[in-house]
Order: C-alpha cells, then structure tokens, then sequence
C-alpha cells in the first residue's frame, strides 16, 4: 500500500501454470530465453549493496499495478505530470533496477521483453531473496502508453477505514482475502514517522493514540517516533520479524502490534479478521491454509489487473519512456 515494503527460508516451490488471458509462464521461452535469469541477476546484484532491495521491489510491482493495471506506467518520466509523482506513491523506488535488467535484455534481445514483466519479475526475485515462497510468474504483458500523475489518485492509503480498503481491492476484482494476503506483503521493510503521525498522535478529533495498539507496544512506537519529532525516520513494518518474508505480521495484527494503521484494521472486519486467523488455528500447519501458497495465489492474481497483451501496449526501448 501507500507504505508498502515486502523479504524471505527455502520454502516449497508453488507452481501456477498457464493462467487466463494470454499471459502464460515461459512466454519468453523462445523470442528471449533468458530473460527471466537475466532479471534474478540484476535483482540478485542489486540487494548485495542495496539491503532494502527486496521490499522495494514488491511495492513497485503493487503500485504499479493499482494503477492503469500491470502496464509499467509507473516507470515513466516524462515531467511532473508523471504517474511516478503521485502522492500516493510517495516513496516508491527501484526503478534503477527495472532500467538495468531491461538495459541488459535489450542488449540480449531487443525490442522482446516489456519493462511491465519486468517489474513483475524482478518482485517474484526478491520474495525470493527474502526467504519467501519460490513461484512461477505468467509473463506476456505490454506496456502501457498512458502515464499521468491524476490516475494514481485513488491508492490504497494507511488511514482507509477497512471499508475503503476493500472497496478499493474490490474495484480492481481483489477480495478480501486477497487484501489480507498483499497486506502481509508488509511482512519485510520499512515505514517512515510520517505515516505514524496520525496514528499515534492525532487518532481522533480530541487526539490521542489509536486503541487497538497494544498498550506494550505503544511506547515503543511512541519512541521511535515521538511528536514533532523527525518524520523521515524509519521503523520496520513488522516488528521482530521484519527481514524475512513470513506470517509474523499477521499475528502481530491479532495481538495489537500492527505498526501502520490500515494492518491494523484488517482485524476490525469479521471477513478479513476470519483470514488472519485461519493462518493460526491449532490444526492449521496440518490441515489448515499455507500463508505462502496463498500468497502466491495473490500476487498472481494481482499481476494480472488490466494487463496489456497481443496488439495492445508496445514494447519500450527503455523503462521511462514511451516509444
């Protein structure tokens, strides 16, 4: 979401197959061979020197989805009308590491792999790199040719109601559960001060901290970030667990350690609350739902939001901008 970052043990692998439409896995099996090698490289370089790589990287490929659908409209610059200076996407970064694998598969084979399957590549990589689940990414979208800062309007934000949250999943055909499991995308990185503010500070008109916050937990955030102090420091998203890519998160929010706000409310909703708990019953690592493959059934599904395929869209010489 607005502050979304996502981290990850060798965990099964989830094959997904041939999905509809006409993305399809290995659809660069022939025109470019090793493109998707080509992109874990460039990913695998990137978190060496750059830690925070892998949460990054999965916000990109959300909010560029949520947006005109997977179409790498975020990616372009093209003057401060860009989607890319969208408030709500505000701190989105990665973008040098979309520009370096799309420099080296143009080198590799040009005119052939869209900076759209990139972005939804190189997230799949760093789930990885963060010890989470290892799953196949139906390739074959192109890229968009619209990109204004207007669209970007209605992003999830870290103060929706969890009415608004779901309103907002559903518009893009996301459900409930569906919003559960990319919220738990939060489980690796960071959020800034700034997003706390109102949650610790000004929840209600009167002030004062939002209640669902354990009262343990409160004075911990409170001094990380303390009022009027530095906006721009950071804080992990899930606490003690906020390097590897697991369902921590989800039981923080049940037990009143959720650090941004919309997490939290994910726990006010009986539906989504029903979701969170499914992951934590007695006989669950039996019988229960695996919080990895579902997962990966969402990100799937959410890399397919209003994708471009055959004749729609181009294929970018480079990432930020049009043909």
């Amino acid at each position: 979401m607005k502050t979304m970052g996502f981290v990850f043990l060798l965990l099964p692998f989830f094959a997904i197959g041939v999905v509809q439409g006409q993305l399809r896995v290995g659809f660069y099996s022939n025109t470019c061979p090793d493109a998707e090698s080509i992109v874990s490289s460039v990913v695998r370089n990137a978190a060496q020197s750059i830690s925070n790589i892998p949460p990054v990287l999965l916000r990109l490929h959300f909010h560029d989805c949520f947006v005109e659908g997977c179409d790498g409209s975020i990616l372009i610059e093209n003057g401060p009308k860009a989607e890319r200076h969208a408030f709500g996407h505000q701190g989105v970064g990665g973008f040098e590491v979309i520009e370096q694998a799309k420099a080296q598969l143009e080198a590799t084979c040009p005119g052939v792999v869209s900076c759209a399957d990139i972005v939804a590549l190189a997230a799949r990589d760093a789930i990885a790199l963060a010890n989470g689940p290892s799953y196949e990414v139906p390739t074959g979208r192109r890229d968009g040719r619209v990109s204004d800062v207007s669209l970007a309007a209605n992003m999830p934000d870290v103060s929706d109601s969890i009415q608004q949250l779901k309103a907002k999943f559903l518009q893009k055909g996301l459900s409930e559960k569906d919003l559960v499991l990319l919220s738990a995308a939060h489980t690796i990185g960071t959020t800034a001060c700034f997003f706390m503010t109102k949650r610790l500070y000004k929840f209600s008109p009167a002030g004062g901290s939002d209640p669902a916050i354990s009262p343990d937990f409160l004075p911990q955030l409170q001094s990380i970030c303390p009022q009027n102090g530095d906006v721009n420091v950071r804080l992990p998203m899930d606490r003690g667990s906020e390097r590897t890519f697991d369902k921590q998160i989800l039981d923080n929010i049940r037990n009143g350690f959720a650090v941004l706000e919309s997490d939290a409310r994910l726990y006010d909703d009986e539906t989504t609350r029903m979701v969170v708990d499914s992951y934590f019953g007695i006989l669950t690592p039996i019988f229960g739902p695996s919080f990895e493959s579902d997962f990966v059934d969402s990100i799937v599904k959410m890399g397919q939001i209003g994708v471009k395929t055959g004749s729609k869209g181009e294929i970018r010489r480079v990432c930020t901008a049009f043909n």
